[in-house]
């Protein structure tokens, strides 16, 4: 029964964090990029430190480490992801922008032969980095005689938001705390939601209340701040214990098939056959890059099913 609960859950966190990326393109024509990630986090984080306030023994961090590591997710995850995501999203497709984020544990494996001594990145490894980037090129498609087009451009800015993500996350493992979790997420929420206003403000970007009280622009905001920040974030937590990291990080090659479908039906966008191919090399990297874990999770769950 765990099992099919466990399925069932999976499956709705796919369809959640897959229909966030049109979530995210239906409300840019409405709102400006950075503004609207602000806001989003703005909320988000309010309602996840109530939960915390009212369900946690440890609310708020104390100790240096553990505002470092809020420090670190505040900027890498919150506020530099969600800052070139939405930037790069005016001028790309949901699915194009879920396929690069996809990316984002291949380039962690590369982050983390840099930053952590002890991890090598072998051989293999390193032909799976490369096979991610490659996808990353080939969806771009870049012309040698117009490398600022919007797509390449847009592009790039996607991929920075994964490379913050990647980065976020290796640099957030160095920092050993006791601090629980969503503690730690509500708290860098709201540290990136007040950057990403600070940056907002310096980039200039419009105030129009009219555009953001249209039924669209309330809608998206809405599912991005309940669904999926609130609701997307527990049953993340909740599946990483029961699951483990690299059985949820499909997730990420589930989502941009949601994006994909969703993105058709509401937005009419369609995918190019070089998006197909970049997902599937990022897919390929991902399998090269994470192959022992892949092959430990694999052999758990059969000793697993033995048992049973």
């Amino acid at each position: 029964m765990n099992r099919y609960r466990n399925g069932g859950l999976f499956l709705t966190l796919c369809l959640i964090w897959g229909t966030t990326f049109v979530a995210i393109s239906a409300g840019l024509s409405h709102f400006p990029p950075v503004l609207f990630a602000a806001f989003r986090y703005d909320l988000a984080a309010i309602l996840l430190l109530a939960y915390v306030y009212h369900a946690r023994d440890i609310s708020r961090p104390r100790k240096r480490n553990e505002w470092a590591e809020v420090a670190v997710g505040a900027v890498f995850l919150i506020a530099a992801y969600h800052a070139f995501l939405f930037i790069g999203q005016q001028h790309t497709t949901a699915a194009t922008a879920a396929i690069i984020v996809s990316l984002t544990p291949v380039l962690a494996a590369g982050f983390s032969r840099a930053f952590v001594p002890e991890y090598s990145l072998t051989l293999i490894g390193g032909v799976g980095l490369l096979c991610g980037v490659a996808g990353v090129v080939v969806i771009a498609r870049p012309d040698p005689a117009n490398l600022l087009s919007s797509d390449v451009v847009a592009t790039g800015f996607v991929f920075c938001a994964a490379s913050a993500m990647a980065l976020g996350s290796v640099l957030s493992r160095r920092i050993e705390t006791s601090l629980p979790t969503l503690t730690m997420q509500a708290w860098a929420m709201l540290g990136g939601s007040v950057l990403m206003h600070v940056v907002s403000i310096s980039m200039g970007e419009p105030i129009d209340v009219e555009a953001w009280t249209h039924p669209e622009a309330i809608g998206s905001l809405a599912f991005l701040v309940i669904v999926s920040s609130v609701l997307g974030f527990f049953l993340y937590f909740t599946l990483l214990e029961e699951l483990g990291p690299v059985e949820l990080n499909m997730v990420s090659y589930v989502a941009p098939a949601i994006a994909a479908v969703v993105g058709w039906l509401y937005l009419g966008e369609s995918i190019r056959p070089s998006t197909v191919l970049g997902f599937v090399l990022i897919a390929i990297g991902f399998v090269l890059t994470k192959r022992r874990f892949i092959a430990r999770e694999l052999s758990a769950l059969k000793v697993e099913s033995t048992v049973e």
